[in-house]
């Protein structure tokens, strides 16, 4: 399973606020949750809804997805295309929540720091190299175990239970 996309770069501690903000937290359907996804996020000139593809990736510095524990934020990120979030580290229930989506998150210091807005990246999650086409560079993050790749294309922990339980 891989990642390919152009990159949407963010600083340090980026909330679950601005991922999605609490104003549009009364839905939960993932479309309209992707149409709002990043809107405050402040230090980017680029109006992330108008302008992610499906494949496209996020990189971040520290603590991506601080703040509320809100699934919304994941769920957002996912909705709106983003393939894969990659930062320096990210806040332990934002990583949990993403997780259980089946939004794939890696934390890689070298590529956070060296991945910039726009650089073509794709991502090996069996092996965990990043590779920034861009720029000619490789990074290693963790490989994800196999049992989390598989959670990953079914689309997170729930639809993974319900297909080994029979109920899908």
């Amino acid at each position: 399973m891989n990642a390919h996309g152009k990159v949407f770069k963010y600083g340090n501690d980026i909330d679950t606020d601005v991922i999605i903000p609490a104003r549009y937290l009364n839905s939960s359907d993932p479309k309209e949750l992707a149409q709002h996804c990043m809107e405050d996020a402040i230090h980017s000139t680029v109006k992330f809804a108008e302008n992610v593809k499906e494949g496209d990736i996020i990189v971040a510095e520290k603590n991506f997805g601080c703040g509320s524990s809100r699934e919304h934020a994941p769920i957002a990120i996912k909705a709106s295309g983003i393939s894969c979030v990659i930062a320096k580290s990210f806040a332990r229930i934002f990583y949990r929540n993403s997780i259980n989506i089946g939004l794939p998150i890696l934390e890689c210091e070298d590529a956070a720091n060296d991945i910039d807005m726009g650089d073509d990246v794709e991502v090996d999650f069996n092996t965990g190299v990043i590779t920034n086409h861009t720029k000619n560079k490789t990074y290693q993050a963790e490989p994800f175990p196999e049992f989390m790749q598989e959670m990953f294309k079914v689309g997170g922990l729930v639809e993974q239970t319900k297909i080994k339980l029979g109920l899908k």
